[in-house]
């Protein structure tokens, strides 16, 4: 039996919290799996990765026969093509955030210090992952790289996503992996800028300082009206999510403003053509 949509929105995770008088404050606090990623779980907008689903049914006293029924339901469903045996040692809030990606149907993001995952080349993700991850093992640099690959392939023509990337030029000056791949991820993101549903926008060293020198952020927007934007921010703190309205209205307010200071699409490319000619 395959678990549909409709199927995991009938699992009764809100009221098994809700029987141990449980808030999902209260959740967090005691097994670290974030707020709004508990909320999205509950009101079936994401299902939870296999772990997270472990701790929360023994958090809230769930049978173990009734734990292995669900589990078993769980593992046959095929509907979140991302989930993959090798995706079993990411954070969690980066699994949360591949599953929140591939419901959006648009992303805006901005990135101030690499390339954006959704427009990374298979050899610079290799060089940005192993960069920043210097303990990490040969095997779990290149199931990162593998999940990044995918993440790009599960949005195919069949389920195009709008993506809005601003980059500050510091990104793209930065020499991730080498002259030769740095160049090829440079030729990557003029390709990717002939998408329709691509916009690619920098933000020239020129400009001065902008409210993108904290850290970078995402801005993702769902096709379903009941759900609002979601804000990722990726720290060295760990990953967090906002949708509080103060603070999407914030990041929309940041973003826009990345936007207004950056080069025009057009001038982008050409400055993106330029640096990648540089290296010649």
């Amino acid at each position: 039996m395959k678990v549909s949509s409709s199927t995991w929105s009938s699992f009764p995770v809100e009221r098994l919290r809700d029987e141990r008088g449980l808030r999902r404050e209260d959740v967090q606090k005691r097994t670290s799996i974030n707020a709004v990623t508990l909320y999205r779980i509950e009101t079936a907008r994401t299902r939870p990765q296999y772990r997270t689903l472990d701790t929360l049914l023994k958090l809230y006293g769930v049978p173990e026969d009734e734990q292995e029924r669900l589990k078993t339901l769980y593992r046959q469903s095929a509907d979140q093509g991302w989930i993959q045996p090798w995706h079993q040692d990411l954070r969690e809030g980066y699994t949360a955030y591949i599953s929140f990606e591939h419901d959006a149907h648009q992303v805006r993001n901005y990135s101030g210090m690499f390339v954006p995952g959704l427009l990374q080349t298979e050899d610079y993700a290799r060089a940005v992952i192993r960069g920043g991850s210097y303990d990490a093992t040969d095997e779990q640099v290149e199931d990162r790289v593998r999940t990044r690959v995918e993440r790009q392939a599960a949005r195919g023509e069949e389920n195009p996503l709008k993506l809005w990337a601003v980059i500050d030029e510091a990104a793209l000056r930065r020499e991730v992996g080498g002259t030769d791949v740095m160049r090829a991820q440079l030729r990557h993101l003029l390709e990717a800028a002939r998408a329709p549903q691509v916009t690619i926008q920098v933000i020239p060293f020129s400009s001065g300082a902008h409210p993108g020198m904290p850290g970078e952020f995402v801005v993702m927007a769902f096709d379903d009206a009941l759900s609002t934007d979601l804000i990722y921010v990726d720290s060295q703190v760990g990953e967090i999510f906002l949708e509080s309205d103060n603070d999407v209205e914030r990041f929309r307010a940041h973003f826009d403003h990345l936007v207004a200071m950056a080069k025009s699409p057009d001038d982008s490319a050409t400055l993106i053509a330029g640096i990648a000619d540089g290296l010649e």
